[in-house]
């Protein structure tokens, strides 16, 4: 699996890396033995960083991944967790929170140290709390050596200036927003991120299941027109013999300036299946017909979080 550097860091991430939402049965009932396979399976296809969230499963995806990587030695992967958000509606990015947060992932995980730290959905609270309190108290934590780096996740592309305007992170994490649909994220703030040499990564290249031939969930929230063009997308694909969702995850993971793409699935042949759609070349001619076909509906997305945010 190829890498690359994330940022200003020291961190070489694989351009795929394992979302472990997904473990959490966040959405479908998960065998215990089909979860854990998931996970060694990601790390034998090179899908070596890990990226989950208390918020996941309320807290199952991280005892599940600590109990899958028991006995795997620590340094055979960088590890990624969140803080602040807990349930639907159950957000809270105290300073307190956040020292009793790493403690609580820490111990789920069964490790002495997480790689990184993100504020998860700043969107849903006012941002300017993470800026004052929250980002400094996962500095202090950051210095105590319990973190090595930290940073913040979302979906709107104002969140990201807000914060980097104001303080330093290492990393950030958009999904959803770098889709063979949408592309804001590469083109309003990638730039911005590499002028402040703040590590990038992406996750969703399959935007909620848009990208795929699976039915849309009830809970998809992008416009019909948005919809419409995903069908026709993957109609056309198949007309040429290509999985939509292949052609997803090779764009998205092309892109030199964003270090890695988070996938997430608790089905071990599809990590399998992804290794190998990333070994193949991209169909560029494809491409095209698929991003003309996207044309109308090009970056058309949601509104997420509170309005002052979007």
């Amino acid at each position: 699996m190829q890498t690359r550097q994330l940022g200003n860091t020291d961190l070489q991430l694989p351009i795929l890396s394992f979302g472990a939402s997904s473990l959490g049965a966040e959405f479908r009932a998960v065998k215990l033995d089909e979860a854990l396979d998931s996970v060694r399976v990601a790390l034998d296809c090179g899908l070596n960083f890990i990226d989950t969230s208390p918020f996941y499963g309320r807290g199952m995806s991280e005892v599940l991944l600590g109990i899958a990587l028991q006995g795997v030695p620590r340094e055979n992967y960088t590890l990624c967790t969140k803080l602040g958000r807990y349930d639907l509606e159950h957000f809270d990015f105290s300073a307190k929170r956040v020292a009793e947060s790493v403690d609580v992932s820490l111990h789920r995980l069964r490790t002495d140290h997480l790689d990184i730290v993100l504020c998860h959905d700043i969107e849903f609270v006012p941002m300017q709390q993470i800026v004052d309190e929250t980002i400094p108290a996962l500095r202090k934590i950051q210095e105590a050596g319990k973190v090595r780096y930290v940073g913040f996740s979302g979906y709107p592309m104002k969140i990201f200036k807000f914060i980097l305007d104001q303080t330093s992170v290492d990393c950030v994490l958009s999904y959803n927003q770098y889709t063979l649909q949408n592309t804001r994220f590469a083109d309003e703030v990638v730039p911005y991120l590499k002028e402040k040499r703040v590590g990038v990564m992406n996750a969703g290249p399959f935007s909620a299941r848009l990208l795929t031939n699976a039915p849309l969930p009830a809970w998809l929230k992008e416009p019909e027109d948005v919809k419409d063009a995903a069908r026709k997308a993957a109609a056309l694909c198949a007309e040429r013999g290509v999985d939509i969702a292949q052609l997803a995850l090779q764009f998205s993971c092309a892109n030199p300036d964003i270090t890695t793409t988070v996938a997430g699935s608790a089905n071990p042949n599809n990590i399998r299946k992804w290794a190998d759609w990333l070994a193949k070349p991209l169909d560029t001619a494809l491409l095209a017909e698929v991003q003309a076909n996207f044309a109308p509906v090009k970056n058309l997305g949601h509104k997420e979080g509170l309005p002052e945010n979007n």
